[in-house]
């Protein structure tokens, strides 16, 4: 409002300064302005919070490159639930509707999934491990049950394949590998590298505790994969054939991979030349999703946070009596 007096001050219409308003996305209307000047009126809360929040959602969706241009941030792929939860986090009283509002003004709708091609290909000789779980995507604690799968990612030097581990108690991506060819060494690098980390931290793969489970792809069926599982003490578990929800939970995190990463340009600039783009993408969008997303199956937290809470409840000193 002050802004739209400095440019009546200087000779300039109501109706010509609310006009350019409009079209740099600011929507004021002649008849709000005048409204707002009458004496005594008051400005309604609601169009304050609504001020508030369209700050924070505009922080939280874009940022400011070192070349000076505006980019869009992984939180500004969320729909309005997980950004409801993030904005929460500043403004503890906002309203969903206020963000949704807010959403709509700067033109954020959230990112959504599309389908892709069948990559679970079988074995012939139909040999395999039983599946352990039975579509029971849950842990009890961290280092019980861990699922994997790959997917592929189209670049100009031909397919990509990447490989992902995921523990279920946390929906936290342990390890992850991208090569130009889907054999057995593509999966079995990120196990090597998942039970490395777990050692790393302190956490190590205790035999015969943790289930191993993927579907039935050759890659996950084969003899190498089966004997290295048995030397780390990893019970394997395969999913039948011809089920849609065998290793739903893994599904899932290809999806928003393929979603939030690859179908974007935030984690990446321009078309992926071959595996190098696609590595560099990968890695920003896995430390994000473990360190920074929102889930809302752990109550609008992070993997990294949900998992911490774990440790720490477990690791909490006695009270002295």
């Amino acid at each position: 409002m002050a802004f739209i007096d400095t440019q009546r001050a200087q000779g300039r219409t109501v109706g010509s300064v609310c006009r350019v308003l409009r079209q740099q996305g600011l929507q004021v209307a002649e008849r709000t302005y005048r409204t707002w000047r009458r004496s005594g009126r008051q400005v309604a809360d609601r169009t304050v919070q609504d001020a508030w929040v369209m700050d924070t959602v505009r922080d939280l969706a874009w940022t400011t490159d070192p070349a000076g241009r505006r980019r869009l941030t992984p939180e500004g792929l969320y729909g309005r639930r997980k950004m409801t939860a993030l904005v929460a986090r500043r403004m503890p009283s906002v309203s969903p509707g206020s963000v949704d509002r807010a959403m709509r003004a700067l033109g954020l709708s959230g990112i959504r999934r599309s389908k892709g091609i069948r990559t679970t290909i079988p074995a012939k000789d139909g040999v395999r491990a039983g599946d352990l779980l039975n579509r029971d995507f849950t842990a009890a604690a961290p280092n019980r049950t861990w699922v994997m799968d790959f997917t592929y990612v189209r670049a100009w030097s031909g397919w990509v394949y990447v490989a992902f581990v995921v523990d279920v108690y946390a929906q936290r991506i342990m390890a992850w590998h991208a090569a130009s060819t889907k054999d057995v060494d593509l999966v079995m690098t990120p196990v090597r590298m998942a039970t490395w980390q777990r050692a790393r931290e302190g956490h190590p793969v205790l035999p015969g505790q943790l289930i191993g489970h993927a579907d039935a792809g050759s890659q996950y069926t084969s003899l190498r994969l089966t004997e290295h599982l048995a030397l780390e003490g990893i019970r394997p578990s395969i999913g039948s054939v011809g089920d849609a929800y065998d290793n739903a939970l893994m599904e899932c995190v290809i999806g928003l991979y393929k979603t939030e990463c690859v179908r974007t340009t935030v984690f990446h600039d321009g078309p992926y030349r071959g595996v190098h783009d696609v590595e560099y993408a990968t890695a920003g969008w896995v430390d994000w999703y473990n360190q920074r997303r929102l889930h809302s199956s752990l109550g609008y937290r992070s993997p990294a946070e949900f998992e911490q809470t774990y440790y720490t409840a477990l690791n909490r000193e006695p009270e002295p009596v």
